[in-house]
């Protein structure tokens, strides 16, 4: 039989099937293979004896948090309280670039801006929306219902942006547990604890204490390059062009004209040199 873990407990996997759930053990060989389940995978069980035999091909896998089969992530970003960031963005838009998954950005605490601050960020997003980001207000509940339906969506981004408190509004059964931004530090709590994923609307909401591996190590400098969709309709005058040191640049060119936003252009020079130099975030 196959079925879906959307709950890890300890040494029991929660397996989900036909709108039933059992909690279900490993094999051994697992253990001997190392191979580590995650939250979203598709597995083949034993329901009488409450085991898993086998985890099917993955679309995709995090390991921090350890999830797998995600189609699309709202990148949930707050406009203040904690303040607007486009180099977090940028990383969070690119992670799941690398991990073929759709991201959507979801904004928050617009009603904390003054009337230049709304307009310098509305600049900013209309940016992103240009380049292929569709971009919502957590305020856009009808919206968000409409693109979570039928999807395998997560819910990530800054600590203190309001994750659980949305998927508190988008359904208010799931009682999930939120914080408050701590004003001496900045920033918010990591409130929540385990990776659940929730059955809604025809498709499946996953809640996770956030992705805290944002390293890009083990990826090529091609890899992050054809992360930034603004750089993938561009063909420069070199072939294998790095967009870097190389003289008459299209992507360089068009930074300098304010075509392509500056702070994307700088997240991408800091990944490379992250990868280059063997850092790690």
């Amino acid at each position: 039989m196959q079925g879906e873990i959307v709950k890890i407990s300890s040494n029991l996997h929660y397996v989900s099937k036909d709108d039933q759930l059992y909690p279900c053990v490993l094999r051994g060989k697992f253990r001997k293979q190392h191979i580590i389940p995650r939250v979203g995978d598709y597995v083949v069980f034993d329901c009488e004896k409450k085991v898993i035999e086998e985890i099917l091909p993955r679309k995709n896998s995090f390991d921090r948090p350890f999830v797998s089969n995600i189609d699309q992530a709202f990148i949930v970003t707050s406009v203040k309280e904690p303040d607007f960031s486009c180099f977090l963005l940028n990383r969070f838009l690119t992670l799941m670039e690398l991990h073929n998954v759709d991201s959507i950005i979801c904004i928050t605490k617009e009603d904390l801006l003054t009337e230049d601050e709304k307009e310098k960020i509305e600049k900013v997003l209309s940016y992103y929306k240009k380049i292929g980001y569709p971009v919502v207000s957590n305020q856009e509940l009808p919206k968000i219902k409409e693109l979570l339906k039928g999807k395998t969506s997560v819910f990530t981004g800054q600590t203190g942006a309001g994750k659980s408190t949305l998927l508190n509004k988008l359904n208010k059964d799931w009682n999930l547990l939120t914080g408050e931004i701590s004003k001496a530090l900045g920033r918010g709590r990591h409130t929540t604890r385990n990776v659940e994923l929730y059955p809604f609307l025809g498709g499946k909401v996953m809640d996770t204490p956030g992705f805290s591996a944002l390293s890009f190590q083990g990826y090529s400098k091609e890899e992050i390059k054809n992360s930034f969709k603004e750089f993938q309709d561009i063909t420069c005058p070199f072939k294998n062009c790095s967009h870097t040191k190389e003289r008459e640049c299209f992507v360089k060119k068009m930074v300098e004209e304010g075509v392509i936003l500056e702070s994307r252009y700088q997240s991408y020079l800091q990944f490379l040199k992250e990868i280059e130099g063997g850092k790690k975030c």
